[in-house]
């Protein structure tokens, strides 16, 4: 198949799935555009709009969760907050990586960090009546946005590009201070910038969460995939940084998909800390009958979400922190791979003219991992989707993950050895024809 694809059959996939403006589209809806294209002309698509992993699953959670099926564990109701294993392993990985002591009983597995932070939103926004909105400190996540608007709960944010280190201090204040924040949320490594927050930012956001009494929600969706430094070795520094060790008031999401490769399975955990797990609410207390901010999360809201995670994928995950924290198990050598991917890619588009726009950390260049930003001179994100999709080439906008810069989202995952090739083809040709229709 030849390409650029003509913009005919472009824009006939963009009208059939009613997408106004390739700005705002969601990343499901890219991922049907590029399929539809796909379909229809036969052209490959070098495919970067969808973080979804692209590595084998991790075989010691598969041996153990086929284990687990063949003694009966299907048949049975997991119990609500989790097995023992996984409540016992989770607290002790934490201790392992983190270096923070969480209780077993505050680390309850969910259908992967989406129902986690879902059920968070919904917990953390009934403890005080005057705290009803939640502030992301962006870019993120687009989809926890999303739940928010499902959920019907308000929210405000802010782009952190230029507000990094002390500057984050009265950027945050200025938003806690109106006294209606119940929760902070954020990312570390950021979905999709690949930033990574300084212990000195972490300590501003502690420190601030006590003063103005917000729960810190800190998505570890890329738990230690910050291959500038060796993190995985348990039990020794460096750790995963964390909020944890400047306050209290923080609960911490651990997900499985990522950096054990076990999304399929959908299996996370929410590691409450002790003192918030402990904390009554008037709200809860109002709203329950009583209860505590662990026992309301568990017993009401995620007892009504889902009755429970699947049995053996619990098993799974609890048996790849175990091997992990047992240093049997180096899981972040397998995803490294991600951060050789981003470092191959990101010269490829730099060799045609694209920058990086998230492309530092405080002086520190970017760490290579499952997400890197790009622009082109002179484009917006919606432009620059547009202009790439017909040389099939696919990310999603900056703009709906709450960047207020201009540029694209790639991710890493779905990158196959003879791509790279491909997309040095097609980039060439690309920059041939744009520069062509300027002069």
């Amino acid at each position: 198949m030849n390409f650029p694809v003509s913009e005919a059959i472009v824009n006939k996939a963009i009208a059939e799935l009613y997408i106004k403006d390739l700005e705002k589209a969601t990343i499901r809806e890219i991922v049907a555009i590029a399929g539809k294209i796909e379909k229809e002309t036969g052209l490959e698509f070098i495919r970067m709009e969808m973080g979804v992993p692209g590595l084998q699953p991790s075989k010691v959670g598969v041996e153990a969760e086929i284990d687990a099926l063949r003694r009966g564990v299907a048949s049975i109701y997991p119990p609500i907050d989790g097995i023992e294993e996984l409540k016992s392993e989770s607290s002790r990985f934490i201790k392992a990586f983190v270096d923070l002591d969480v209780a077993p009983e505050g680390c309850v597995p969910v259908v992967g960090s989406m129902e986690g932070t879902f059920c968070t939103f919904i917990t953390a926004c009934q403890c005080n009546p005057n705290k009803d909105t939640i502030l992301f400190i962006d870019p993120g996540f687009p989809v926890q946005k999303q739940q928010a608007n499902v959920l019907g709960l308000k929210y405000e944010t802010f782009d952190n590009f230029d507000c990094r280190g002390e500057l984050l201090y009265n950027k945050l204040e200025s938003y806690l201070s109106k006294g209606n924040i119940a929760c902070i949320v954020y990312s570390n490594p950021n979905n999709p910038s690949w930033c990574c927050l300084t212990e000195r930012e972490l300590q501003i956001i502690g420190e601030l969460s006590v003063k103005y009494d917000a729960i810190v929600v800190e998505d570890l969706a890329y738990f230690a995939m910050d291959f500038r430094k060796d993190l995985s070795r348990p039990f020794e520094s460096p750790f995963q940084p964390s909020v944890g060790r400047y306050t209290d008031n923080y609960l911490m999401l651990i997900s499985g998909s990522k950096a054990f490769s076990y999304a399929g399975q959908r299996i996370a955990v929410v590691a409450i800390s002790d003192a918030l797990y402990k904390r009554q609410f008037t709200g809860l207390t109002t709203k329950y009958g009583g209860g505590t901010f662990g026992s309301v999360f568990i017993h009401r809201v995620l007892y009504a979400a889902s009755t429970g995670v699947s049995h053996s994928a619990q098993y799974a995950l609890a048996a790849m922190f175990k091997a992990a924290s047992d240093g049997q198990y180096n899981f972040l050598n397998e995803v490294k791979e991600y951060g050789y991917r981003a470092q191959r890619l990101k010269l490829i588009f730099q060799k045609y003219g694209f920058e990086i726009v998230y492309d530092n950390d405080l002086g520190e260049p970017i760490g290579d991992g499952f997400y890197f930003t790009i622009r082109y001179p002179g484009m917006t994100g919606g432009q620059l989707i547009k202009a790439l999709i017909p040389y099939g080439v696919s990310a999603i906008s900056l703009s709906i993950t709450g960047s207020n810069q201009e540029g694209l989202r790639a991710c890493t995952s779905f990158i196959k050895n003879h791509q790279y090739k491909q997309l040095e083809e097609r980039l060439k040709v690309f920059v041939s024809q744009y520069q062509s229709c300027r002069r």
